[in-house]
């Protein structure tokens, strides 16, 4: 009798197990795949060579890929932006880091003027696949230039992109895609957020950078948060349980454009709204935000559109820092403001 040679198939590949990475992890492992994905992928920028940049974010980048695809910018963040401008527009993918959120005002004029306006300039025959990368934000001991929330000048500026992650998945599947895109992307990290941590098996697709998430359901008030602020939004609901309040968290992911679907699908669910960020409230992001609520969902709304916000100061020195950012009490005092039974 002959053996019997048939064969089993062969076995499924196993998926790579989830392993512990913080955000400036998730961060490196996307610029290391699109790297290795594209060499038209080059990332300069002001210490982010051998030093693997101040929060460690290109760490090893320069040593797997050296430094004609990696390397340190001068002291000159214009001069960053300007020389992306024109490797963009001569089919390279430049990803620039501006190091400190208060440190790109230096490159606004070459944003605001040249990325922002090349599409429309040229009738959509020349494109800028460019990231710009803004640590941005507060919460970590650094003043003045080094604690920014410098969002709303950029999503004031029609032709630009804006996101700004919240958690490790988000980070790395947002910046691959950032990365990919034909038009230029502000991706904006918060820096007291790098050190968060959550189990990730690489690569990871989390929804479409242009997309908010419910990332709590909740049935009495929308909180809208981004960036740094939805882990305060989160602590918030969590407290809210023991009032009886039920709180519905959206982490807008996406600054500008904003996702109208989902934010307003909540507050018509919840029938109130509240936005939080660390800038400054007057002039703040979240003053589009109440009023694009508003004028959206006015019939639906049982109350005025809050927002919590840093107080209308410079940024203060880092003893003061936990009384100018919005923490979770802040929130559900400023919810307690509302007639709940009107």
């Amino acid at each position: 009798m002959n053996a019997d040679t048939t064969t089993a198939p062969p076995a499924a590949a196993e998926a790579p197990a989830p392993t512990q990475l913080t955000m400036a992890g998730a961060l490196n492992a996307a610029l290391r795949d699109a790297m290795a994905a594209d060499d038209r992928v080059i990332v300069y920028g002001e210490d982010v060579g051998p030093l693997g940049g101040v929060f460690r974010v290109t760490d090893g980048l320069q040593a797997q890929f050296g430094d004609d695809r990696i390397w340190d910018s001068p002291l000159a963040e214009s001069g960053i932006v300007g020389t992306a401008i024109g490797m963009a527009m001569y089919g390279m993918r430049p990803v620039v880091e501006m190091q400190f959120d208060a440190f790109s005002y230096p490159a606004f004029e070459q944003m605001v003027s040249h990325v922002a306006k090349m599409r429309n300039r040229t009738r959509g025959r020349v494109t800028l696949p460019m990231v710009v990368r803004i640590p941005c934000a507060g919460a970590i001991g650094g003043v003045e230039h080094h604690s920014d929330s410098s969002e709303a000048y950029w999503t004031s500026t029609p032709g630009l992109t804006v996101v700004m992650p919240s958690n490790p998945a988000d980070a790395y599947s947002m910046l691959r895609e950032a990365i990919d895109s034909d038009d230029p992307v502000v991706f904006m990290e918060p820096k007291s957020r790098y050190w968060s941590k959550a189990p990730l098996a690489l690569p990871v697709t989390t929804a479409p950078m242009d997309r908010a998430e419910v990332v709590r359901e909740g049935t009495d008030v929308t909180l809208i948060a981004y960036g740094p602020t939805v882990r305060t939004a989160l602590e918030a609901a969590d407290a809210a349980v023991d009032e009886g309040l039920s709180i519905e968290v959206v982490d807008l992911r996406s600054l500008s454009p904003f996702d109208d679907e989902t934010v307003g699908a909540s507050v018509r669910k919840t029938s109130r709204a509240a936005v939080i960020h660390e800038a400054a409230q007057f002039g703040g992001y979240g003053a589009e935000v109440a009023a694009r609520v508003t004028e959206r969902n006015f019939h639906h709304l049982a109350a005025p559109v809050l927002r919590i916000a840093g107080f209308d100061i410079p940024f203060p020195s880092p003893k003061l820092e936990e009384y100018h950012l919005p923490t979770a009490d802040r929130v559900l005092a400023a919810l307690d403001t509302w007639e709940w039974d009107a």
